[in-house]
């Protein structure tokens, strides 16, 4: 079986990754079992510019704060903004620490200059402004879509004022409690002044949709799409904070899928101006229901991947990322019938494995599920295997 497995693994490339694909896709998935281990990044890195360079993707997004990532990509396509500046506050939980990031926003810099805009690399986030503590106030985003509108549409088509906006929303604090993410009684999200913002965001949003032809042809179009996405966030963060002050069984799987929903919004958005290699956890990526466990409560929702893939078909391609070791997590040799020990029996440091190639040679063989010491590293499930387009594997992670 290894001689069968050693022959359907390759080095990892763009040309390898498209050909185990049926066709180019609008958005290349690339997925990691853990956040913070730079070698999955450099890998990241390495696939990407080839994608550029023989390719033609143009866009690169994460799984971080759409928001925020607004802040880079001012940065790689006009040179706002100062470096450090630019990785502290256009990235959230804690990316924009890592070196492999910082590498990637300096080279898309390095890349655009002197190129002519059609040409230009684009990043973007595609997570909402959100972390597992809590939810951001809707405010940023309510006031952005506000202010385009009252740029460039008549006032009398507003549904309110910026100054009832301000009185509705409060104080931000009161939205970011993080005792909220687990006390609902601690949420502001079904208050009337949250209620009435929900319907203030959906009328706003309905504005920016009716008006369509006449924003696109009076502004610039990337204005436009931002307008849209401050629409996306605003209306997915009301209704976040609404089901944080929920008090069902049901309320942390509606979460989750809630926030995986904002994501599939964003990456959909994303797949219409051109193809985009996507990065994020595998769990955020995978075509199957994603699941976990808190305390004695189990939860599973579709994952945004599930969701795109739904909608998209061949347009979406997802190649899940496995690790060998993390030693200094203290996730040790994989065990030899699980996944991750036949691909770690395997000499080569990287590389990519045909998924549906493999699933065929293990045949009525089901690995062991790996069971990591870790809670920060999610094995391959054994079960998914054949539902992926590929496996891109990482035999060791150095310490940071």
């Amino acid at each position: 079986m290894t001689a069968a497995i050693k022959d359907a693994a390759h080095v990892v490339d763009a040309a390898t990754v498209m050909g185990l694909l049926p066709a180019r896709p609008r958005l290349l998935a690339l997925g990691e079992p853990t956040h913070g281990e730079d070698v999955l990044l450099d890998l990241r890195n390495d696939l990407f510019r080839q994608l550029v360079e023989q390719e033609r993707y143009r866009t690169i997004t994460i799984e971080s704060d759409c928001m925020m990532g607004l802040v880079v990509d001012d940065y790689v396509t006009s040179g706002t903004g100062i470096l450090d500046e630019v990785m502290e506050r256009g990235f959230s939980h804690g990316f924009g620490a890592s070196a492999a990031n910082r590498e990637l926003v300096r080279w898309m810099r390095a890349f655009n200059d002197g190129q002519p805009v059609s040409q230009r690399l684009r990043f973007a986030g595609f997570d909402g402004p959100l972390e597992i503590t809590g939810a951001a106030s809707p405010r940023q985003a309510l006031t952005a879509l506000h202010a385009y509108l009252t740029a460039w549409v008549d006032a009398d088509l507003l549904p309110c004022t910026a100054e009832t906006l301000d009185r509705l929303l409060g104080a931000d604090d009161r939205w970011t409690n993080p005792a909220a993410m687990m006390d609902p009684s601690q949420s502001v999200g079904q208050t009337p002044e949250a209620n009435q913002l929900r319907l203030l965001a959906d009328d706003l949003v309905a504005l920016l949709d009716t008006q369509t032809p006449h924003l696109i042809a009076a502004s610039l179009r990337d204005d436009w799409d931002r307008a849209r996405m401050y629409g996306r966030t605003a209306t997915g963060l009301l209704r976040y904070h609404f089901w944080m002050a929920d008090t069902s069984p049901g309320r942390m799987a509606r979460l989750l899928g809630l926030r995986d929903s904002m994501m599939a919004a964003n990456l959909l958005a994303i797949a219409e101006r051109g193809p985009a290699l996507v990065h994020a956890h595998n769990g955020h990526l995978q075509r199957d229901k994603s699941r976990m466990q808190m305390g004695d409560l189990p939860l599973e929702w579709w994952s945004a991947g599930a969701i795109v893939s739904a909608q998209l078909g061949e347009g979406y391609a997802f190649m899940a990322t496995a690790l060998g070791t993390i030693r200094h997590h203290g996730v040790e040799t994989p065990p030899p019938d699980t996944i991750e020990g036949l691909l770690y029996a395997l000499p080569e440091d990287r590389y990519v494995v045909d998924a549906r190639r493999l699933a065929a040679i293990l045949g009525d063989v089901t690995p062991a599920a790996r069971v990591s010491p870790w809670f920060g590293y999610s094995p391959l499930d054994p079960a998914h295997v054949a539902s992926n387009d590929g496996i891109a594997f990482v035999k060791d992670a150095p310490p940071s």
